[in-house]
């Protein structure tokens, strides 16, 4: 099922859990101004996996930025924290605001272009707190966006916009699935931040 405009009081989900699309909630221009700060200033480094016992290098890059110094261990690493930037605060607090929950952590992504994406998985690792919000604010190339139901296989997808708000809680990373499907159609940077709360 594909899914289109914005209302941030519908459930995406049919069952087992909660997903809500807000649409751009920052302006295009600070959109933009935000997108070429994320590009030039943060600290980005290559991600790592684990698979089958050997460590692989992925062209997408990412960035850690936690309250107090927590480090966030996924896919055989450790990411250890970078300081807060004035600019993630700001979306922190947004982000606070429009979701009614509290977080003290964000993952950062950086897609290069549309060959980049990110494979079925969930964001259920121990070190999360359990059932809590993950709040993903995206800026760049407009995405398609996926969730598959772990039992039934049912999809539901959605294109994240430039400036947008896409907020997942309750059980939805204990029976649901997401990706970012790769594009060729997509040639410009899309960053992505999930904002979370850690144990």
């Amino acid at each position: 099922m594909d899914l289109f405009g914005a209302d941030a009081t519908r459930n995406l989900l049919t069952q087992g859990g909660e997903a809500f699309y807000h649409g751009p909630v920052v302006a295009a221009a600070e959109a933009s101004d935000m997108l070429a700060e994320f590009l030039s200033e943060i600290p980005w480094s290559h991600d790592e996996t684990v698979m089958f016992g050997k460590r692989i290098v992925t062209r997408r890059e990412v960035a850690w930025f936690a309250d107090g110094g927590r480090s966030y261990a996924y896919s055989g690493t450790v990411k250890t924290a970078h300081p807060w930037t004035e600019s993630l605060l700001r979306l922190k607090s947004l982000s606070e605001k429009l979701t009614g929950a509290a977080c003290n952590s964000c993952l950062l992504n950086l897609y290069h272009d549309g060959s980049e994406g990110m494979g079925w998985h969930s964001d259920d690792e121990p070190s999360i707190v359990r059932d809590s919000a993950i709040a993903s604010l995206s800026f760049g190339a407009e995405r398609k966006f996926s969730f598959k139901h772990k039992l039934t296989k049912e999809t539901v997808s959605l294109s994240l916009e430039h400036g947008s708000l896409l907020v997942m809680r309750g059980a939805t990373q204990r029976n649901w699935l997401h990706q970012i499907p790769k594009s060729t159609k997509v040639s410009s940077p899309r960053v992505n931040l999930t904002f979370r709360m850690m144990a």
